[in-house]
């Protein structure tokens, strides 16, 4: 069933303020915390009811969902709530949530871990989805982090077609640099090579290494070569494929002229592709790097010194260190690297999936409550660190400086402190925290994690943010999708072609570009610019 918001609001906001007379709705709750900046909260810890409130949650399988974690268990406490969560395995999540959402049924009061990109925003648009900036006084603590972090054109670039945005999303005060260019520091050392800063560097490395190791491809790949292309190409001043930062898998972003351009058929791309294929050729890259190859193999090709260097993430060092036996065998993950266009790692938002409400939550008497419960849930300062480091004195203290100490069976743990954080806690989690941190979360991770993102921070604009999103209308975003798929599959084909050389970037380049002319990308182009306001 389709509702109309605003002809709830009276009636929602008239039951909100008479519960929140009995309840104590307008107290700070059991700590005080009115988060960062924030005021209010949903109600008082132990004043009367709890109020019970459904959440799905986008659960993965390494990181296995568990209703007793502390952070669930102590947030309930503090803000006198009782949460239901409806698990959902990730790969079935956003099939699972546009069938409620299409469908209104079995709707959870709350759908964590989404945003308003592609079918979503239609569903927003048509009514299934709550415009909660409507309702931006009920969310004081959300707005203070926003405001905290100097969010607010980021939160803007959200908005819709109507102005209006439709979920709370996660913040960040800063990008993670969580992956890049890994390779044997040993390998380095006993070479007395510094430190690679540039592309040009790092051929050097692989070359000198296929040298002395004939029978090794040096650089390797992690997950197939969509890992590759997010991670290098914004070097070169593109975003390109499955995991291109706008989505458009062939237009890429200029963020000196603030437009889009057909990234897949620039001169940039051209270089881009010359680069690797030389690569390719001389035996420095992976032949099998066209399909995906899995953790375990991608471990032992490392760990082996069957490669030397990668493109993955740092988390995943310790584990193929562990899996070598040889000697001196040492990891290290670098800063982005620089080539034509600059050093350039892949882009991403200070805004992450979030929270939003479908339209049958409105329906519930006590609505304005629901959201000022979510609201001090997971944005009121102390429960913003409490998802992220759990309890103070039971998983962490502090110390006279303010530095945040773990227990010790946290940091004797073989899984190392994120991730012991997150199974054991449910600290850490993408679908549940909201407020990232970047220093408080490099707590998590050893120094020299938090030295190289540092580094990274200094260098200026390595990680540019996401892309703005054309606001298409349904009919829009229809003739979009027909141009993309076979542009999509164009793409990928001759990519592989060029960059195993069978096809030649000096003699079939020209083809290329006709046939994807031909495909319509300059029309594409035309329809992701042309609808960027």
């Amino acid at each position: 069933m389709r509702i109309h918001l605003k002809k709830l609001l009276c009636t929602s906001m008239a039951l909100a303020m008479a519960l929140t007379v009995l309840s104590g709705c307008g107290s700070t709750g059991a700590s005080g915390s009115t988060g960062a900046g924030g005021s209010g909260t949903a109600s008082a810890a132990g004043e009367g009811d709890p109020i019970e409130i459904t959440l799905s949650y986008s659960d993965n399988a390494t990181l296995p969902f568990k209703e007793d974690w502390l952070t669930i268990q102590e947030v309930q406490k503090r803000t006198n709530s009782k949460l239901k969560f409806e698990v959902i395995p990730i790969a079935d999540y956003d099939t699972k949530v546009s069938l409620m959402l299409n469908t209104g049924e079995n709707v959870p009061d709350v759908i964590l871990y989404q945003g308003t990109k592609g079918e979503n925003a239609s569903l927003a648009l048509n009514g299934a989805i709550v415009p909660i900036s409507d309702y931006s006084e009920w969310t004081p603590n959300f707005n203070a982090w926003v405001e905290k972090f100097g969010m607010e054109k980021d939160l803007d670039d959200l908005r819709l077609k109507d102005g209006k945005y439709y979920y709370m999303p996660s913040l960040f005060d800063v990008p993670f640099y969580d992956g890049g260019l890994i390779l044997r520091q040993d390998f380095l050392e006993a070479n007395n090579l510094e430190a690679p800063t540039t592309y040009d560097d790092l051929y050097n490395i692989l070359k000198l290494y296929k040298e002395q190791n004939p029978d090794s491809y040096p650089l390797t790949i992690l997950s197939g070569p969509r890992v590759l292309y997010r991670m290098t190409m914004p070097a070169w001043g593109i975003s390109l494929g499955k995991n291109s930062s706008s989505g458009s898998y062939v237009l890429s972003w200029d963020y000196d002229k603030q437009e889009y351009f057909a990234g897949a058929t620039s001169e940039q791309f051209k270089e881009y592709l010359q680069f690797f294929a030389k690569l390719y050729a001389e035996g420095l890259l992976d032949p099998e790097m066209a399909d995906p190859i899995d953790g375990d193999k991608w471990t032992q090709k490392m760990a082996s010194g069957a490669a030397m260097a990668t493109y993955a993430y740092y988390d995943q060092i310790g584990g193929v260190e562990a899996s070598s036996t040889i000697d001196g065998f040492k990891l290290q993950m670098y800063p982005a690297l620089a080539g034509p266009a600059g050093a350039h790692h892949q882009p991403k938002s200070r805004t992450g999936a979030g929270i939003m409400f479908p339209a049958k939550t409105a329906e519930r008497e006590d609505f304005e409550q629901v959201v000022r419960t979510i609201d001090e849930i997971f944005f009121s300062e102390e429960n913003a660190k409490l998802w992220c480091l759990g309890v103070e004195g039971e998983t962490y203290t502090e110390d006279e400086n303010g530095n945040i100490v773990y227990s010790d069976e946290i940091t004797s743990s073989p899984d190392g402190i994120y991730k012991t954080m997150q199974v054991k806690y449910g600290c850490g989690s993408d679908v549940t925290q909201m407020v990232w941190i970047n220093k408080r979360e490099m707590t998590k991770y050893d120094e020299n994690y938090a030295q190289i993102n540092a580094t990274v921070e200094s260098m200026g604009d390595v990680i540019q943010g996401i892309p703005p999103t054309p606001m298409f209308d349904d009919l829009t975003s229809e003739e979009a999708g027909l141009l993309q798929t076979p542009l999509a599959d164009t793409w990928e084909r001759w990519t592989n072609e060029f960059l195993t050389g069978s096809k030649s970037l000096d003699t079939d380049w020209d083809t290329y570009v006709a046939e994807m002319q031909s495909k319509g990308i300059d029309q594409f182009c035309e329809l992701y610019q042309s609808n960027m306001n």
